[in-house]
């Protein structure tokens, strides 16, 4: 599921071969220190002359600095706000994995120079920017609808077009533009997350969050809600003011995540990627994620005082997966009541405490303790940055009408893409193929 990387290798018109690499991605779920993210590449990282990143989440980028360690020195290509978030993501995965590498004794994974040197090598460029990589090599950047700055990324050579769907975002995301529709491709390689279900619509969504919220004042309970630091919280807060337009309540709301509000004001920094389903950015204070019950905790003394606020009160905080991060400070505190509530509105990875719960663990490991879960478990599917089945087979239906030669599934669990290959080989009459990892194919 996570730890995206592939290999590009194509001929240009003078039959010299070039190689490129579509992201570059940590496995999560893990210790840092693990020895999955310590494998070798399988390929020569001199030889890269350029990395395309679809968007900034670790799973996609975390290991460009062992790309830089492993002796890359090209180009790495990503739009502008992508960049402004990935240095974010990278800086805060670079403290993780010190941290984590104490704890298991091991050598980390890359230096402060290898991480540096990934933002000496960026190159930020624009939606629809044709990139001339060699003669008859050309990529393209479009845009992906999954967070601030996302993008799939298509390359023409030789009479083909092979397209990377990097991550491609939900229906009616209510603070982007749509995703940029599939003009044409021979050979998709398309990511799998939700190929297996469908989400709610954005009513329901807005619904069950509104429902979640009134219960947790009801109850006088805490309701939790684990949240990915780009794109999720963002959405969150954005839902919730305008929830409180007609909820009467002055409940705290916390957001628990130095690395969200961070990565929020990058969101106001690029507030020209962004598209509102509301006239938000004429309110009077021109802020489209903040509200007057919305309190930031960017320090961990302030973090600590959260405990002592009554309920109710709302918690968001990362990570996501419940796999790190100060979400874990308030399952120890909050999982064994029944009036709290854990909202899980993002995907959950196999081996994660956040899987776990979904699951309905009866129990949880945090911090080497055993905790109780007696809190209930709700989810919002449609609250996913990913698209849904629905979502993924609309998109890869060309405007030209000629459907891909062949999908390559990737980036799903297991059982997940063989239901989603079954689904397109119907509906697209099409060869849709599940590669191993590691597998090479030509077009």
């Amino acid at each position: 599921m996570t730890g995206s990387c592939h290999l590009l290798t194509v001929l240009d018109d003078q039959k010299l071969e070039h190689q490129f690499l579509i992201d570059c991605g940590m496995i999560q779920g893990e210790q840092m220190c693990s020895t999955r993210n310590l494998d070798a590449f399988g390929f020569d990282a001199s030889k890269i002359e350029a990395v395309f990143v679809t968007h900034p989440h670790a799973d996609h980028t975390g290991r460009l600095p062992v790309l830089v360690k492993e002796g890359f020195r090209g180009k790495i290509y990503m739009t502008e706000p992508c960049l402004a978030l990935t240095k974010l993501v990278l800086e805060d995965a670079f403290h993780i994995m010190k941290e984590d590498a104490e704890k298991c004794g091991s050598s980390i994974l890359y230096t402060l120079g290898d991480l540096t040197e990934v933002f000496s090598l960026a190159e930020p460029v624009s939606y629809h920017q044709a990139l001339t990589l060699a003669p008859g090599i050309i990529a393209t950047f479009h845009d992906a609808g999954h967070v601030l700055g996302s993008a799939y990324v298509s390359f023409d050579a030789q009479d083909k077009r092979v397209v990377f769907s990097g991550d491609i975002g939900n229906d009616h995301v209510p603070i982007l533009p749509p995703t940029d529709q599939l003009s044409r491709a021979n050979v998709v390689v398309c990511e799998s997350t939700y190929g297996d279900r469908v989400h709610e619509d954005a009513a329901t969504r807005s619904a069950l969050l509104r429902e979640a919220m009134e219960e947790v004042i009801k109850q006088k309970g805490v309701l939790l809600i684990p949240a990915f630091s780009i794109e999720r919280t963002q959405e969150l807060l954005y839902e919730i003011d305008l929830i409180l337009k007609t909820l009467e309540t002055n409940m705290p709301i916390f957001l628990d995540s130095p690395m969200a509000i961070k990565a929020t004001q990058v969101y106001r920094d690029f507030k020209q990627f962004l598209r509102f389903d509301a006239p938000i950015s004429q309110e009077p204070d021109r802020d489209f994620f903040s509200f007057p019950n919305l309190r930031e905790t960017l320090t961990v003394d302030a973090s600590k005082q959260i405990n002592d606020i009554p309920s109710p009160k709302i918690i968001i905080a990362g990570s996501g997966m419940m796999s790190g991060g100060r979400i874990m400070h308030h399952l120890k505190g909050y999982l064994p009541f029944a009036s709290t509530t854990i909202l899980v509105i993002g995907y959950q990875a196999a081996g994660t405490i956040g899987r776990k719960i979904f699951d309905g663990a009866k129990s949880v490991r945090v911090f080497g303790e055993e905790v109780d879960v007696h809190a209930k478990i709700k989810g919002i599917g449609a609250f996913s940055a990913h698209g849904d089945q629905t979502k993924l087979t609309n998109w890869l239906t060309p405007e030209n009408g000629v459907m891909p030669e062949k999908i390559y599934l990737v980036h799903g669990d297991p059982e997940v893409k063989i239901t989603f290959a079954e689904h397109l080989r119907k509906e697209l009459k099409t060869d849709v193929v599940i590669p191993e990892m590691n597998a090479t194919v030509d077009v």
